[in-house]
Parts: C-alpha cells; structure tokens; sequence
C-alpha cells in the first residue's frame, strides 16, 4: 500500500488545505497570534501520518500515528478559540470541524487496525 491511498492521509491533505485558504486571509497580528498554531497543528496531523507510515517496526508507527491524534486535538482547541474569538465564520467553522470529526474517528480506527495487525503475527 501506498501512503497516498490512505484515506487518513488523504482526508488530512484535504484538511490541511482548508486550513490554509482561512489563514492566508488572516493580517498579520491573527497569524502570529493564533493562525500560526493553527496550521502548525492542522499540519502536523498529516506529518506525523506520514512519517508513521514510514516506521518499520508497529510501535513507531503508532507512536507518530497518536503524535498525530494529539496534533488533531490540538487543531479542534484552536477552530474552536479562532471561531470564539470571531476570527472564523460559521461555514468555515463547520466545514473544518465536521473534517476534523471524520478525520479523529478514521485516525482512531487506524491506530487500532494498525495494533490489531501486529497481534495476528
């Protein structure tokens, strides 16, 4: 299998680009403030996917897989203070906070997949 056909990896490319559209309008006070840890988190999900992938042995893999779930709640913290803060829309919020959800449940399923992988050996 290839990373680009993981559906966690796809659906965090996806997010990773929403991401960015919203905070390439942000000035420059929001950026170093608020958007900066935003997008660093919502990147970080997709990195730490990778590079799991990349890992021989399962506990590395599942090792940077909950560095990514960690980086995801992270991401949902900052949505939620940027919306708060009316730093973000209503659609915007929605949009990238039902692609978050989706994404958490599909991360969760595949670090217990990636487990359940390495008991059948």
């Amino acid at each position: 299998m290839n990373l680009y056909d993981l559906n966690v990896y796809k659906l965090s490319r996806e997010l990773s680009k929403c991401a960015w559209s919203v905070y390439t309008t942000f000035d420059y006070n929001t950026k170093h403030i608020m958007g900066d840890q935003f997008i660093r988190s919502i990147d970080s999900i997709t990195a730490n996917i990778a590079e799991g992938f990349g890992r021989f042995h399962f506990l590395d893999r599942r090792k940077f897989y909950y560095n990514a779930r960690g980086s995801l709640l992270e991401a949902i913290t900052w949505l939620d203070l940027l919306y708060e803060r009316n730093l973000v829309d209503k659609d915007f919020y929605d949009k990238i906070n039902l692609l978050l959800t989706d994404l958490q449940i599909r991360l969760n399923n595949f670090i217990q997949q990636t487990t359940n992988q390495n008991n059948q050996c």
